[in-house]
C-alpha cells in the first residue's frame, strides 16, 4: 500500500512539473509575441534604465503572472 502511494505521489509530481513546464514556456513566448506585435515603439529596457515607473510596473505584472502560473503548476 505504502509503494502505491509513493508511485503515485511521484507521478502527481512529475505530472504537475510538466504542466508547470510547459506552462511556463507558453507564457514566454506569448509575452514575447505580444512584445514584438504590441509593443514595438517601446523598448522596455531602455525606459526601465530612464526611470519609467510605468514600464516597470508593466513588466513586473508580466513576472507575477509568470510566477502564479509555476507555482499553481507545483501545486498538488
Amino acid at each position: 500500500m505504502e509503494a502505491e502511494f509513493f508511485i503515485a505521489s511521484i507521478l502527481n509530481l512529475l505530472i504537475n512539473l510538466i504542466y508547470t513546464i510547459v506552462s511556463l514556456f507558453v507564457g514566454v513566448y506569448a509575452l514575447l509575441w505580444v512584445d514584438k506585435r504590441l509593443l514595438k515603439s517601446v523598448d522596455i529596457e531602455g525606459e526601465m534604465k530612464k526611470g519609467n515607473l510605468a514600464v516597470s510596473i508593466f513588466a513586473s505584472t508580466i513576472l507575477i503572472f509568470v510566477a502564479l502560473i509555476v507555482a499553481f503548476g507545483f501545486r498538488s
